[in-house]
């Protein structure tokens, strides 16, 4: 039987979430659900679409895999747990790259990608900033880029020896260009990125 509509105050596995029917996109973290915002902003969807072409660009015939949103990446809590019923935390990253091909499978990403990117919208930002950041921190996310679209700023915080993120001293700007941890060699030039209009 379909669950047609969740009880957001309730607590739910990536199984319970295989059977939802509502429109509404979302994610689940620890086991609690997240409604996503409705259409993105245009300045939101020009920068990620933007930041996407490069890196899938770069990627092209190479081992590591570009995905754009909407696309579940599964964070399990532990290698050893990986069946649906023990699966509680399912995101889906604005970019995710993944370099092990084992990971990859029909419904998306099991484990945790390289390098995530999530571009704020104003109704996810704080989201991105606390909760999502701890999340991928925990997962072993070895890469988190947070980009700013209106303030065209980027931060980026790559995980050390001891699990935990350390970011930049400063943001990177639209003049700037830069490069992944991931992929040293891919060079992004951000005022291709970022928009001389904001919308």
């Amino acid at each position: 039987m379909k669950v047609e509509e969740p009880d957001y105050a309730g607590s739910y596995t990536y199984a319970d979430y295989m059977k939802w029917t509502v429109p509404d996109m979302m994610e689940l973290i620890r086991g609690k659900i997240y409604k996503m915002s409705p259409a993105p902003r245009t300045i939101h969807q020009q920068v990620a679409g933007q930041l996407f072409i490069r890196i899938g660009t770069y990627l092209a015939g190479k081992k590591c895999k570009a995905f754009i949103a909407p696309f579940d990446v599964r964070l399990p809590v532990s290698s050893k747990k990986k069946a649906d019923k023990d699966i509680t935390t399912v995101v889906q990253p604005d970019i995710c790259v993944v370099c092990d091909p084992s990971k990859i499978d029909a419904r998306g990403c099991l484990g945790a990608p390289d390098w995530i990117i999530e571009v704020l919208s104003p109704r996810t930002s704080a989201k991105d900033l606390s909760i999502k950041f701890e999340v991928y921190e925990e997962a072993g996310v070895r890469e988190y880029w947070v980009v700013h679209p209106s303030e065209q700023t980027i931060m980026i915080y790559i995980l050390n020896e001891n699990g935990k993120y350390e970011g930049k001293l400063k943001p990177f700007i639209r003049t700037d260009r830069v490069s992944p941890m991931t992929l040293p060699e891919l060079i992004i030039d951000l005022e291709e990125v970022f928009p001389e209009e904001l919308y």
